[in-house]
């Protein structure tokens, strides 16, 4: 008897060992795979078990969290979502998550490391903290600015503050309400449907995604690089350029916009936009310091984020001379975003050095207290600081006797750099219009901001220069909301 006792004791113990190593395949070798499997509901009643953290402008949450009382509880929500959705995104339990709201999503939804001084308690107990907020570069006033300068009109606008990066507007027209993606269900379905069926695309982010050809506004890079290369010496000197100006090895002769561009020097080309000074210009520096100056400004960089990644902005690597001299004046295959352009007027503003753009200044706890913060970083020098200065007057010429006039700010020095830009050879497609630009406060040492605003299908005149219509306007309200506070606020 007691020895069935046994086997039967021996039969219980190999169960129970068999049952314990099912536990740990089940457990450690298999979790991965059970926690990614679509059948899986468990990791989304989690996520959505607790509120979401906040993304902060001027201090203030523009997010936040709504009791839904559904299986996935919480729900986004967004205040004046339109203004900020090219900052925020959306976080939707259907669709995921875009821009801020994905590139801090660790920290948002409370799974981060370093919300907590003891990770490894959560990770034991199968709990989180709760979710920490994102607090942002953005200003409610200049954001304001540029949403209502726009007007519903198809463009972008991209602020910076040059001798910091930080982002101060960033603003994509037409936009949408991030709160229609936020729950699940048939409405949502429809309005995802909707939105990226809508021919106007709200939901694309043209400060941050979207590329265009930038115009005449590049030529500041076509100066800068001349300059730094020595081919032009004297600003005022006469450039012996026809009009209009055979373009290199071919019969096609590139026109102006305007008169006054027979044989006219490097700054009145960047007064008055001569498009045929400045291709001759950058034919002249050649392939090779064109390509260093351009990517000396960020133009062919695939790495940059903010922290939301950010389209690559185009010069050409390989071209023929009359490509090149088309690529010098912003034409050809040359694109930019927003964002790149206004970077090219800061690192004018900032005496020559570029600072990399961040939206993001600091992560917090629930609490308030710090996770971490983003640090002041430098891309390099894009130019020498005598051509910035040099570049800063001529800048300021635009704006106070050339194309820029409409940006002009009583009691602040400003500079900017109109530009139309149309596709193709003898200006012959879809108009933009641009207008970059940089304004300081009276008896402020240093520039308060840069801004590059793009109009798209802008309708003018080209003898009236759209950039200085339709776009410097635009850039006038924010340079006067980052300067002095003017302007709509921000609800």
């Amino acid at each position: 008897m007691i020895r069935y006792i046994r086997w039967c004791a021996y039969f219980c113990a190999l169960l129970l060992v068999a049952l314990l190593v099912n536990v740990a395949r089940v457990q450690v070798w298999e979790a991965a795979a059970y926690g990614a499997n679509p059948a899986n509901k468990r990791p989304a009643i989690e996520r959505y078990a607790e509120p979401r953290g906040d993304i902060l402008v001027d201090g203030r949450p523009v997010t936040g969290s709504r009791d839904s009382r559904q299986l996935l509880r919480f729900e986004r929500t967004y205040k004046n979502g339109p203004l900020y959705a090219p900052v925020t995104g959306f976080s939707s339990q259907t669709y995921g998550t875009s821009f801020l709201e994905r590139a801090e999503d660790g920290i948002l939804s409370g799974t981060d490391p370093g919300l907590s001084a003891f990770p490894l308690w959560y990770e034991l107990s199968r709990g989180r903290p709760g979710g920490g907020n994102a607090v942002t570069t953005v200003r409610g006033a200049v954001q304001a600015a540029a949403y209502t300068g726009l007007g519903g009109k198809r463009g972008a606008v991209a602020a910076v503050e040059p001798a910091t990066g930080r982002i101060l507007a960033l603003v994509s027209s037409p936009s949408y309400d991030p709160a229609l993606l936020s729950g699940t269900g048939p409405g949502v379905k429809a309005a995802w449907e909707r939105l990226n069926a809508d021919p106007a695309k709200p939901m694309l982010n043209r400060a941050l995604r979207e590329t265009y050809p930038p115009g005449s506004t590049f030529k500041i890079v076509t100066a800068a690089a001349a300059l730094d290369a020595g081919v032009v010496t004297d600003v005022d000197a006469p450039t012996q350029t026809p009009d209009p100006y055979p373009l290199p090895g071919t019969s096609t002769l590139l026109p102006n916009a305007g008169t006054g561009c027979q044989d006219a020097s490097m700054a009145d080309a960047v007064q008055w936009s001569c498009n045929t000074v400045m291709a001759k210009i950058g034919v002249q520096v050649g392939l090779r310091g064109m390509v260093e100056a351009a990517r000396r400004f960020g133009f062919d960089d695939e790495t940059l984020r903010v922290p939301s990644w950010v389209s690559r902005s185009n010069f050409d690597t390989d071209m023929s001379p009359d490509q090149l001299a088309l690529s010098s004046i912003g034409q050809f295959n040359t694109t930019a975003t927003p964002l790149q352009m206004a970077l090219v007027a800061a690192a004018v503003a900032n005496g020559g050095e570029l600072k990399s753009p961040r939206l993001v200044d600091r992560t917090t706890q629930d609490d308030g207290d710090q996770v971490r913060r983003s640090d002041q970083r430098s891309r390099g020098r894009a130019m020498n600081p005598g051509t910035a200065m040099r570049l800063q007057d001529l800048m300021v010429r635009v704006v106070e006797n050339g194309t820029g006039r409409n940006a002009a700010i009583p009691g602040a020095v400003v500079g900017g750099k109109t530009g139309t830009a149309q596709h193709g050879v003898g200006n012959a497609g879809t108009p933009y219009a641009w207008f970059i630009s940089w304004a300081k406060a009276e008896g402020a040492p240093l520039p308060a901001v840069a801004v590059a605003v793009v109009v798209e299908d802008a309708a003018a005149d080209r003898g009236g220069i759209s950039g200085n219509s339709a776009a410097a306007p635009i850039a006038r309200a924010v340079m006067e909301a980052a300067l002095y506070g003017a302007g709509p606020s921000a609800p």
